[in-house]
């Protein structure tokens, strides 16, 4: 079983970053300064539309950059569950440029905001080059206040930010085909989810980047360093949690089930691996049509298994019969 090639989109350069942070220099001046120059530029022959248009400009810009910030965060969210990822993802650049205003480069809640920013590049855009970027520059900054601060509040919130950095600088390694970076990167991750974890008495809920995801990214990093034991214990951890979580007939295992399918195949366990995409073949079977494309997909992939399990079955013959 052969998972199909990634594409991986690369951009020369930030354009979205670029045009939101011309835009955002408007807040860096006085808000009667911007009052000021918006009304200086009304000329004498402007509609009564224009002048409304105008004072609600105004208005805006004289909102304080702490109200943009919550207006943008909120505003985000509503994005993305409209699926409108490009205009989600201006706005996570916009809360970097706010955060920047309000707290300073080198304040911990600017690098938070980074780090989401870089997400959002991997998650949103599909741009690993730009999510690895923007992670970087936000890296030393969460280390040192982690180190510094004493409050347990402000080190769960950066302890949160990290694990979605290191998660984030892990897959856009995996996505790039460099299974050692992107190990190294993903058990950064696991170390501080624990640490997270430990501070929270084993309470976290509502990550960004949740345990399961996690789980995941370290199954697929372990399978691309070889290291074949180790990922079919995190696949099975993570088959785990989704049963507790959502139970055993949920769409979110299907591709866990074909996943270490592969794995158990590499192990050349071909009963194994059969037993695990009969499992995802039934699941799609219970919650899609016969003919659907993933039943389709799902009844492929077990045809294939049986056909790997009879050539392994009859060299495994042949070889007996030459050596008797």
């Amino acid at each position: 079983m052969q998972a199909s090639p990634i594409r991986i989109p690369t951009v020369s350069n930030d354009t979205d970053w670029d045009f939101c942070f011309h835009l955002s220099q408007q807040a860096k001046k006085p808000a009667y300064q911007q009052r000021d120059e918006l009304y200086s530029s009304r000329g004498s022959g402007e509609s009564e539309e224009d002048t409304k248009a105008t004072e609600e400009m105004a208005i805006g810009c004289m909102s304080l950059p702490e109200d943009k910030l919550a207006q943008s965060q909120k505003k985000i969210a509503q994005l993305i569950k409209k699926k409108m990822n490009i205009q989600a993802n201006k706005e996570l650049i916009r809360c970097v440029i706010l955060s920047r205003i309000i707290f300073g480069e080198e304040h911990w809640k600017c690098a938070q905001a980074l780090a989401s920013l870089a997400y959002g590049y991997l998650t949103l855009r599909g741009l690993p080059a730009q999510a690895k970027k923007h992670a970087e520059s936000a890296r030393s900054t969460l280390l040192t206040w982690k180190e510094n601060t004493t409050s347990n509040t402000e080190k769960k919130e950066i302890l949160e930010a990290l694990v979605m950095l290191y998660y984030t600088v892990g897959v856009a390694w995996l996505l790039q085909n460099h299974g050692r970076e992107a190990y190294f990167n993903l058990q950064k991750a696991e170390r501080n989810m624990k640490e997270l974890k430990e501070l929270c008495e084993g309470s976290v809920h509502r990550l960004q980047v949740s345990e399961k995801d996690l789980t995941i990214a370290l199954g697929r990093a372990s399978l691309a360093v070889h290291r074949l034991n180790l990922a079919l214990a995190y696949f099975e951890k993570a088959i785990g949690n989704v049963i507790a979580a959502k139970g055993d007939r949920t769409s979110d295992l299907v591709s866990l089930y074909e996943e270490i399918a592969q794995i158990e195949q590499l192990r050349r366990n071909h009963d194994q691996a059969i037993q695990y995409l009969q499992q995802a073949y039934s699941i799609c079977v219970s919650l899609f049509t016969d003919v659907s494309p993933r039943t389709a997909e799902a009844s492929a992939l077990l045809a294939k298994a049986h056909a790997l399990s009879g050539e392994a079955q009859h060299r495994d013959g042949s070889h007996l019969t030459d050596h008797n």
